[in-house]
């Protein structure tokens, strides 16, 4: 989940829709790499990040794991 640009969504008073189609994309693609049951795009998270006026590391970077995703990762 990419809790850190959650937050810069919301504090900038964006909904899911508006990043979606700013980075010419569905809202349910979008979502779904919010919550990061698919992966943002190089080109995608350039983009992002040049509209919130952080880096790529600052918003993507360290990226939180569910619980699920977690034990994935060690099995």
């Amino acid at each position: 989940m990419q809790i850190f640009l959650i937050e810069q969504r919301k504090k900038a008073g964006e909904s899911q829709s508006y990043v979606a189609n700013l980075l010419g994309i569905s809202v349910t693609s979008y979502r779904e790499r919010e919550l990061g049951k698919l992966q943002f795009k190089m080109n995608e998270m350039f983009l992002i990040a040049k509209h919130y006026n952080k880096t790529i590391e600052e918003i993507f970077l360290p990226r939180k794991f569910t619980k699920s995703e977690q034990n994935e990762q060690t099995a």
